[in-house]
């Protein structure tokens, strides 16, 4: 017989790897790396595409590219284009306005009268809670309808501030945090009022010029930018299709910007190497605090763990593009993503999480499914809590053991052998707890491979699953239509390729409607319902039910 034999290149990857396993990566054993994990999202070449930047310090470890950055022309990515970056923004304006408290222009506790003396209760809402999205004003984006028409007009600082101002409060300043884009809109009116020049020149001229910082833009309408991606989006028939229209002056200081991945890594490179704004001042913006501590959030900067270590990132989500910004301090690791698609099919977070932990030395080991009998999968269905609000339900869909959240989307999990599963590119194991009985009796969660547990006992049996039905064409008619209220809303209408009734909320892709009965139908991925009213006839309201909560919203056509 033959001795089995390695192909050069296979042994040259299982080199690359082993050789750096638990130190940090070589450029070359990050490369062999992250191409593996691109392979691993099987991106269609020829659809959207992302770009992937890996960095410790001044040494860049990885650079690269995937897909198109123009469909349409047959332009493929390149490592370079430029992209929208959506929220990774705040963190940019947040830092333009602490410049500014720097040099004894404004204070962290000033009221927002101070610089919007109109500002309905401006005297009551502080610079910080703008910043950490504690201030409990309106945000822009979840105003009913507005995601449609209204985001595509040009709009001034004082007449996009004016959108929102007047709109009822979610909570009393400082009382709760909930994230808010109309909060960096008004960091960014602040910037404006003191420097008496827009926002984003403000910010060029304080931080991005002197830090020889140049692919960070502000997308102005009569400027051309070499290199700019193309933005996509999927249809209602889950086709590629260009991203929706949007007018960037209105995502203004929350998300307008655009860069490229080496723009980002110099960007991180001067913040967080103490060369923009004071110590003081930098320690504010990464420590969370008051109800913004549970949340994890500073000023326009998420903190959390990797692999033991501390991490600062935020995300960036915009019509047409996806980002990720991450900073590991104790390695001074960047890696930043960005994609110019905001439909599904690559895991953005997780990709930059696995980079991360294999550039410092830490990798996550690839576990491969086992098979598990069906009995085995049935044992652990059932409802499991940490509390009333935090709840997920285990069951078996297809033969597939699925966790899905309360009001959250399906994950199927992937087994691992002796009652552990992993839930595909989130670095989060499940581990069924069983009694002295071998019924289950909790599930813990085990998060970026550590060894201290989230448990969530067993609180009753998983529901019987729904049988749905398929409505008539008569019954699928009078559903039909927009209905609205001023927290969210929704268009129900037909995919005529494939006879489905579906429903898309603006800016968000469309999902399926599963009948139950003629007036009840589901949204199973995010374990969503929809009644329709009145009993017979045209519907003129829907009820949605998520998470514990209900909302009426009244059919606006």
């Amino acid at each position: 017989m033959r001795p089995t034999q390695l192909s050069v290149a296979a042994l040259s990857l299982l080199l690359a790897f082993s050789a750096h396993a638990g130190q940090p990566a070589t450029p070359a054993a990050m490369a062999a790396y992250a191409d593996k994990l691109l392979d691993e999202q099987k991106l269609d070449r020829g659809g959207p595409g992302v770009t992937v930047l890996v960095a410790r310090g001044n040494q860049l470890l990885y650079k690269g590219a995937r897909g198109m950055a123009s469909i349409e022309l047959g332009v493929p990515m390149q490592a370079d284009q430029l992209m929208r970056i959506g929220s990774v923004t705040k963190q940019f304006a947040a830092t333009t306005l602490l410049k500014q408290i720097d040099e004894g222009k404004a204070k962290l506790d000033d009221p927002l009268s101070k610089f919007l003396p109109d500002y309905p209760n401006g005297s009551k809402i502080t610079v910080v809670q703008l910043l950490n999205h504690t201030s409990g004003v309106k945000s822009y984006t979840g105003i009913a309808g507005y995601m449609g028409n209204p985001i595509r007009r040009d709009l001034s600082t004082a007449e996009l501030v004016k959108e929102f101002k007047d709109q009822p409060v979610d909570f009393a300043p400082g009382e709760q945090w909930a994230y808010n884009n109309s909060g960096y809109v008004l960091v960014g009116a602040v910037i404006e009022a003191i420097a008496g020049k827009p926002w984003y020149q403000q910010l060029d001229a304080a931080l991005l010029q002197p830090a020889r910082i140049g692919a960070v833009h502000f997308p102005e309408g009569d400027k051309l930018f070499k290199g700019m991606a193309q933005g996509y989006t999927l249809n209602a028939q889950g086709e590629v299709a260009p991203a929706g229209f949007l007018s960037m002056t209105q995502p203004h200081a929350a998300g307008a910007l655009i860069a490229n991945t080496e723009g980002l890594w110099r960007w991180n490179q001067a913040l967080h190497g103490g060369k923009l704004i004071s110590a003081a001042s930098y320690a504010r913006m990464t420590t969370p605090e008051g109800p913004a501590k549970p949340r994890n959030y500073g000023f326009g900067i998420a903190t959390g763990t990797l692999r033991g270590q501390p991490m600062l990132s935020h995300g960036g989500g915009i019509n047409g593009f996806v980002s990720a910004l991450n900073y590991l301090p104790q390695s001074q690791t960047t890696v930043v993503i960005l994609r110019n698609s905001d439909g599904p099919g690559f895991s953005t977070d997780g990709v930059a999480r696995k980079l991360a932990a294999f550039a410092i030395g830490e990798p996550f080991v690839d576990r491969k499914a086992v098979a598990v009998a069906a009995e085995q999968l049935k044992s652990a269905e059932g409802v499991y809590a940490i509390d009333e609000r935090q709840v997920r339900t285990l069951s078996v869909q297809d033969g597939v053991l699925v966790s899905q959240r309360a009001g959250g989307m399906t994950s199927p999990l992937t087994p691992l052998g002796n009652d552990r599963y992993t839930f595909p590119d989130q670095m989060t194991d499940l581990q069924i707890e069983r009694g002295a009985d071998g019924k289950a009796v909790a599930v813990n969660l085990f998060s970026d491979g550590g060894s201290k547990p989230e448990r969530w006992a067993r609180t009753g049996d998983a529901p019987v699953a729904r049988t749905f039905i398929k409505l008539s064409a008569a019954q699928q008619q009078v559903l039909l239509g927009s209905y609205s209220a001023p927290e969210f809303s929704i268009k129900v209408f037909m995919d005529e390729k494939n006879g489905r009734l579906m429903g898309q909320a603006p800016g968000q892709p469309a999902f399926e409607l599963k009948a139950s009965t003629p007036r009840r139908v589901h949204v199973t991925e995010v374990d969503a319902q929809l009644d329709f009213s009145p009993e017979d006839g045209k519907a003129t309201s829907v009820t949605l039910t998520q998470g514990g909560g209900k909302l009426v919203m009244p059919r606006k056509d």
